[in-house]
């Protein structure tokens, strides 16, 4: 499958070239008196809601123009070390804080961990001559065990009869930063290949027994883009910002399935109770359950010291996980972000309760 619409995240590069460049500019029609506090907020972390967040985060300064955000996308584990280092007004990460991260930041009474939406990791390829690829868990697996290594071999030929398959050479592209992306992708194959799970395990950033790295989800786009017989995971945001090729990926119900909003959104669906403790949506059950899925999630502060940008960040977050998705200048769906089911949106939304400045809550 070619994914040919690109238009929304060209949206979403004009507007992180305007925060890039210290925030956008005002709105014509600003409303600077609403009580959400002020401030030019530092955030960090993961590249999986890039181009959603870059959106997201225009768009509210477009609303409230004393607040603005510039958001460093650097990959989860640097997010929580920026955070565990206090550099950042909010980290990100696709996976949450271990105990040992939450440990090092200082504690579970510290901190607190909201999802903010949901987001499809693709596997994206690069054979001119083949559309529609269809893989099974197994032997994408393989493929990143490095048994599998040509694109001839019998286990891709038997999924994809009809095809004519070449000779070529895999190319196995994984990331090289810790990474979100990387915890979403090696759970799913942790969870369909016992192999995997015995050698290498579910990790942001596994002993990945064969392959190149790349740097963030760009970088694995563009080695994938650039070599042809390369294979790579990448959100989907990034398959459609470079019009790669992306596989069919065989789900729990035994169905191939595209990467889609759909997708996301039936298998968030399967999955109640999401926590930091609770927050595994790969590989769920359903026809049109797309199977590497995964919640992307911020990191705050409970105790917030400043409270003017404590009150921008909780609001700002408030708006993220509410209204953001179907704002006009935001409308996740352009990028293949699916919105928080409604359950776990009142989650979000009670743990933002919980973050204080001067022993009072930020929100009521």
């Amino acid at each position: 499958m070619r994914i040919e619409r690109f238009s929304g995240w060209l949206i979403a590069a004009a507007a992180m070239a305007l925060v890039a460049c210290g925030g956008a500019p005002a709105a014509s029609s600003p409303t600077p008196t609403a009580d959400v506090g002020s401030g030019q907020l530092q955030g960090a972390g993961a590249t999986f809601p890039s181009p959603y967040y870059t959106k997201a985060f225009y768009a509210y300064n477009q609303k409230y123009n004393q607040v603005s955000v510039n958001y460093q996308a650097i990959g989860s584990g640097g997010g929580i070390q920026a955070f565990t280092k206090n550099t950042v007004d909010f980290g990100a990460s696709d996976v949450p804080m271990t105990a040992t991260e939450i440990a090092a930041a200082g504690g579970p009474d510290t901190l607190v961990q909201i999802p903010t939406i949901i987001g499809v990791v693709a596997v994206a390829y690069n054979l001119p001559s083949v559309d529609n690829l269809k893989l099974d868990g197994t032997t994408l697996a393989n493929i990143y065990l490095g048994t599998v290594k040509k694109w001839n071999d019998p286990s891709i030929t038997a999924q994809n009869s009809g095809t004519n398959l070449p000779s070529t050479d895999i190319t196995v592209v994984h990331r090289a930063d810790s990474s979100g992306t990387s915890y979403a992708f090696t759970d799913y194959l942790s969870k369909v290949s016992p192999d995997w799970k015995t050698k290498v395990g579910a990790a942001k950033a596994p002993a990945w027994p064969a392959g190149i790295g790349g740097n963030q989800n760009a970088g694995v786009g563009q080695a994938v883009k650039t070599t042809e017989g390369a294979i790579g995971y990448v959100e989907l945001a990034y398959v459609i910002q470079s019009q790669l090729q992306a596989a069919q990926v065989k789900n729990a119900a035994g169905k191939y399935v595209k990467p889609s909003l759909d997708g996301a959104t039936a298998a968030a669906s399967t999955v109640s109770g999401i926590s930091p403790t609770n927050f595994s949506i790969t590989n769920a059950s359903g026809d049109k359950a797309y199977p590497i899925v995964s919640y992307s999630w911020a990191i705050l502060r409970k105790d917030q010291t400043d409270a003017t940008k404590g009150k921008a960040v909780v609001n700002l977050f408030k708006w993220v996980v509410t209204d953001a998705y179907n704002d006009p200048l935001v409308n996740g769906k352009t990028l293949e972000y699916a919105a928080l089911p409604s359950e776990t949106q009142t989650f979000a939304l009670n743990q933002l309760k919980t973050i204080t400045s001067g022993g009072k809550p930020i929100l009521s």
